[in-house]
């Protein structure tokens, strides 16, 4: 289930999640994962953008620059 956190148990992971829900009520944990989810797909692109740079391919950026210059 939660294989990322290691050797949390089952318990933990309900007490840090009852913190996280007091600390910052019902309404703020979705724009919270929303904003998470955005910092991690940006990472992600970052991610792309550098291994393509290290191969020699050029960016997602420059692919379509590329692609709007020859309509």
């Amino acid at each position: 289930m939660l294989c990322f956190i290691g050797g949390l148990g089952l318990s933990e992971v309900l007490v840090i999640a009852l913190v996280v829900l007091l600390f910052f009520g019902g309404k703020k944990i979705p724009e919270l994962m929303k904003g998470l989810g955005k910092g991690v797909r940006s990472f992600k692109d970052g991610m792309k953008e550098v291994e393509s740079g290290l191969n020699g391919d050029d960016s997602p950026a420059e692919k379509e620059k590329k692609e709007e210059e020859r309509k």
